[in-house]
């Protein structure tokens, strides 16, 4: 209820605002706050007074479920082919060189990773701020391989290590003692199972990708829900800080389900049970 500059309101704006509200206890506010769920109204905004939390949501999801998206899409096209070419040529320059793009990526915060990619992409000429409107690679392709790129380092270990782990299968040394090659008992057979915890990682990784990030949003200027939830917690607008969470937490669940579903369409033997 504090104004934007940190000061706080007259005590009598106080008590108005709190019996506008239901604010007085929490009780007033759940028995108000939740009934209205099941319609679709998440409250009023406190700073965007034009705007309801639920239109600003509708505003920033599809910004946010964009990059989100596009981050997801790379980090699992990326970290899959860094997984299996580390596995096929196992102490390589190859495989020490996705080992090193995977620590990297783990290692570094994405402020870093995203000032990084900036400075480059200016230093190449290949790109500068301030066009005539939103381009493919300022407001896409940029911050998707900003924010995929820890998701893409973590499911290149995993693939990495879940290959080395099935390749010593009974069931895989049977198919290579059937005639299968090398290569083809990892991409006919072991790939497969070497996905499953991939997938449990993904659930939740794809819940954050698509609530967008907040230092990505604020790095590449994206209106997004990343950028709306900042500034709810600087103004401390309750209701859009809890929108925000409600939302993320409705994501993480769906996407955990449909994590579960996948795993009877990637291991046979989770579909015969």
């Amino acid at each position: 209820l504090d104004n934007p500059d940190g000061r706080r309101p007259d005590p009598e704006v106080m008590e108005a605002m709190k019996r506008q509200y239901n604010l007085d206890s929490p009780w007033s506010f759940l028995s108000s706050y939740v009934p209205g769920l099941f319609r679709g109204d998440l409250g009023p905004s406190l700073i965007y007074r034009d705007q309801s939390v639920a239109d600003i949501i509708a505003t920033g999801l599809p910004v946010s479920a964009r990059l989100g998206v596009a981050a997801l899409a790379f980090a699992f096209l990326f970290g899959t082919l860094a997984g299996v070419a580390g596995s096929l040529f196992p102490r390589t320059p190859m495989d020490l060189s996705s080992s090193i793009v995977s620590l990297i990526g783990i290692s570094l915060p994405s402020f870093v990773t995203g000032s990084v990619v900036l400075v480059g992409w200016f230093l190449l000429e290949l790109w500068a701020l301030g066009g005539d409107g939103p381009g493919f690679f300022d407001k896409l392709l940029l911050p998707a391989i900003t924010l995929g790129l820890a998701p893409a380092a973590y499911v290149a270990r995993l693939i990495r290590l879940g290959l080395a782990d099935v390749m010593r299968s009974d069931f895989v040394r049977t198919a290579v003692a059937k005639g299968r090659s090398h290569r083809g008992a990892l991409f006919g057979h072991a790939l497969k199972v070497a996905m499953l915890p991939v997938l449990s990682f993904l659930g939740p990784a794809a819940a954050a990708a698509m609530t967008g990030s907040f230092v990505i949003e604020k790095i590449f200027n994206l209106p997004g829900l990343g950028e709306y939830f900042v500034a709810a917690a600087r103004d401390k607008d309750q209701f859009l800080i809890l929108g925000v969470v409600l939302v993320y937490s409705a994501l993480l669940v769906v996407f955990n389900l449909v994590v579960d579903m996948a795993y009877a369409f990637v291991d046979p033997r989770i579909r015969v049970g």
